[in-house]
């Protein structure tokens, strides 16, 4: 699969380190503690079982190193220091070990390297009450009990919202991934396979297993493209399928992307059409990606948008901004525009009002909107607007006074192919957006 030049990264890498080393003593002040103990995780098993579920690292403990795959192990930091890696190397015949760390960034970590729980602990601060130690619940060594102090995690994840040219880095290597995946499940739809065998060639183009995916993959087939989160993959083939709604992503070092195409059939001429509507549209959103603007304005220009292309392709009588406002458009758009992207699929940040702690409100009729930030340089965002052709949401539309202004007979013949979304990760930057998404798709 396709890699970030080592080299590339490697410059970045330097660069990146020192603006987390930043953040983090800017944090520990503003906690009262003198260390950060930031515990990769450890695996959690299913109910009454010795089976458990796949191993996902922490993203604060990927946020300082590129090692997915080291259950168990730490990284502590404290202001002045170089920071230090205890690295579990289980010695077990069982199941594969973690291999010993190696890479550009190896050189800028006093790595210590051990063998057992007992060990690990031993080589963390001694006093666990001047650390501010970040993990999940199951995360401990010891006496060493993860405690994330709100006011570090406030800070850190106001930060992280914006990202540094490493991890943009990174993020672009996702897209690239995500993208050769998409172009082999396209194919897939065209050649008539059901949703299941479209997943698998997902998963062969990609070089991932289900379990390395960013989020379960959306593969969707006509109706059931109007389940917002469809995960249930018909093993059967479809009869002949009119439509093809594909949301799924790849992962690089626990960096991600998020990205879903919507495609008709090519009988499907007034689907086709719509979806066309969708892409320009969108692709006018991911223009507005600049330092300044306001994500939920952006996200309440898209509904009304959107609601001119219904009214100009005949599925509503009145004006879009009737339609904002009668809540004809929210039956159509239920969702929010995007969110925040990087370490997590929706990233933290996205609600933060500053530093401390307090939080930027949803605009009022949007309670899914993910991120009501205003853009700054540096942070990457998703832009997914879609239309959907949803029986529930429908039937209550149908119940209200705006239900004069839909016309019932040409969404009635519409519901067949479920509904439409595109997706893209983009970049805010000084000056114009950078679409990781298009960008790759225009390589592959």
């Amino acid at each position: 699969m396709t890699a970030a030049p080592q080299d590339n990264l490697a410059a970045l890498y330097p660069a990146h380190l020192a603006e987390i080393e930043r953040r983090s003593a800017d944090a520990l002040a503003a906690c009262g503690r003198d260390t950060l103990a930031v515990a990769a995780g450890q695996p959690h098993l299913w109910f009454l079982d010795d089976e458990g579920y796949p191993f996902k690292a922490n993203p604060h403990f990927l946020h300082w190193l590129p090692l997915a795959g080291a259950p168990g192990s730490w990284v502590v930091f404290t202001p002045g220091q170089k920071p230090k890696l205890v690295f579990l190397q289980p010695r077990d015949y069982w199941h594969v070990v973690p291999a010993a760390p190696s890479g550009y960034w190896v050189d800028h970590f006093d790595i210590i390297t051990v063998h057992t729980a007992d060990a690990v602990r031993a080589r963390l601060p001694k006093d666990p009450s001047r650390c501010a130690i970040v993990g999940a619940a199951n995360a401990t060594a010891g006496d060493f009990v993860p405690d994330n102090p709100p006011a570090l995690m406030h800070l850190l994840h106001y930060r992280r919202a914006v990202k540094t040219p490493y991890e943009i880095a990174m993020l672009r290597v996702a897209s690239k991934i995500g993208v050769h995946g998409h172009r082999a499940a396209e194919k897939a739809f065209r050649a008539g396979l059901p949703e299941f065998d479209i997943h698998c060639k997902y998963l062969e183009a990609t070089r991932l297993t289900e379990h390395e995916l960013p989020y379960g993959n959306i593969i969707a087939l006509d109706a059931h493209g109007s389940v917002l989160h469809y995960m249930h993959q018909d093993r059967n083939p479809p009869l002949h399928a009119h439509s093809f709604l594909i949301d799924a992503g790849g992962t690089f070092h626990g960096y991600n992307s998020d990205i879903t195409r919507t495609y008709a059939a090519p009988e499907a001429g007034e689907w086709q059409a719509l979806v066309d509507a969708v892409d320009a549209a969108q692709q006018g959103f991911c223009a507005k990606v600049r330092a300044g603007q306001s994500y939920p304005e952006l996200h309440l220009h898209a509904h009304h948008v959107l609601m001119q292309a219904m009214r100009d392709q005949g599925f509503i009588s009145c004006s879009a901004e009737a339609a904002v406002a009668g809540g004809i458009s929210s039956a159509f758009l239920p969702h929010g525009l995007g969110h925040l992207i990087g370490l997590q699929v929706h990233d933290v940040g996205g609600f933060a009002a500053d530093e401390a702690g307090h939080t930027l409100p949803k605009p009022e009729g949007h309670p899914h909107l993910r991120c009501t930030r205003t853009l700054e340089p540096g942070m990457v965002v998703t832009i997914e607007p879609g239309l959907y052709f949803i029986d529930l949401l429908l039937a209550q539309l149908k119940a209200t006074p705006a239900a004069k202004d839909v016309v019932w007979a040409k969404v009635d013949a519409f519901r067949q192919y479920g509904g439409i979304r595109i997706e893209d990760d983009v970049v805010c930057t000084h000056g114009a957006p950078l679409n990781l998404t298009r960008e790759a798709f225009a390589a592959a």
